[in-house]
């Protein structure tokens, strides 16, 4: 038999033995852990809102420098109090994180694999009930997108990126893939629905169907056609055909973007100010005080002399979609993606 001391020599080493082994095993419990939580680093996510407004800089009085709409993915670049963040069309902003839902790289591109429906109205409203006279859960605008849950008595079941239901009358929406597949591309279909935007007030910034700006006009009337389009009118006097345009605008064609501004003079080249559709007939649409219609022709009631003299020429765009990388369809941009950029 072993004496109390003896007992004691064994002990202690055995006693440090195991507690080298717990010690190991706890660092092979937490390692995966701690790799896991680096991947789901949440430099995503998806607005949450219908309309969040984003600023050149990380505070409300800044200058609002565009608007993203619920359902569109982002990229988080860096976080101060407010979020820095890229857009689908490559445009960069700050705004207010509780307009954005945070997510992984994984969880953005399961959401982006969800069944989801896409607003097809100039506005409407999400129901806490199959049922209009329900409480509101939130309002949408066209080109939201929700998460799709099912269908209840003329209402689409649905669900915020954060997770909140309600519904959405089935008249106002349609089923992404169906939406892809149907969306036209045509400039009839694309100036149909610029018109159906007539009177909505200019807002220095806007490209929803709250208020839109020039350019804002351009992308919130191609995103209701599936398609992407750079942001600002000077980056999208790049996309495309360049056309200078004939005296009597034979050589236009509806559908093409008209870009305004001031004229070069001699080493000073020309700058672009602002955008409008080209109608045919010599009547274009834009957005300047709300959108309207103009006319290039004297004889017209239309007749705007002013964006006449600053007309400075055209693109044709509609047959570069998914050939340019100023104007993709969402399918065709990385962000909404069930592979997302590195």
């Amino acid at each position: 038999m072993m004496n109390t001391s003896q007992i004691n020599r064994v002990s202690k080493p055995t006693s440090c033995c195991l507690r080298v082994v717990l010690l190991l095993v706890c660092l092979f419990v937490a390692l995966p852990s701690v790799m896991c939580q680096e991947e789901e680093e949440k430099d995503w996510g998806v607005v949450n809102v219908s309309v969040c407004n984003l600023r050149n800089e990380p505070e409300y009085n800044a200058g609002m420098a565009t608007q993203a709409l619920l359902g569109m993915p982002v990229k988080v670049l860096g976080q101060d109090d407010w979020l820095h963040v890229e857009l689908p069309d490559g445009y960069q902003a700050w705004v207010h994180p509780l307009s954005v839902y945070r997510m992984s790289r994984r969880q953005l591109e399961a959401w982006n694999q969800r069944r989801q429906v896409v607003v097809g109205v100039l506005n409407d409203y999400v129901y806490s009930l199959p049922d209009v006279r329900s409480q509101h859960v939130g309002d949408v605008v066209a080109s939201c997108r929700l998460a799709l849950l099912g269908s209840s008595r003329g209402f689409w079941h649905v669900a915020y990126p954060d997770g909140r239901k309600g519904y959405l009358r089935k008249a106002s929406a349609t089923e992404l893939n169906l939406f892809r597949q149907k969306a036209s591309h045509s400039a009839s279909a694309i100036l149909s629905t610029a018109r159906s935007f007539m009177g909505l007030p200019y807002m220095w910034g806007g490209t929803s169907t709250k208020g839109v700006d020039c350019s804002g006009f351009v992308s919130a009337v191609m995103l209701m056609h599936d398609l992407v389009i750079v942001r600002n009118a000077s980056q999208q006097a790049t996309v495309g055909e360049h056309i200078e345009i004939a005296p009597d605008f034979s050589n236009l064609q509806p559908g093409d973007l008209l870009f305004f501004g001031s004229k070069a003079r001699g080493t000073t080249p020309a700058r672009v100010f602002h955008v409008g559709f080209y109608m045919g007939g010599g009547r274009f649409i834009h957005s300047l005080g709300c959108v309207r219609e103009g006319s290039f022709l004297p004889e017209d009631p239309l007749y705007d002399e002013e964006e006449l003299h600053r007309l400075l020429w055209a693109q044709r765009v509609l047959h570069v979609v998914n050939r340019s990388q100023g104007l993709r369809t969402t399918a065709a941009t990385p962000f909404y993606k069930s592979s997302l950029p590195k």
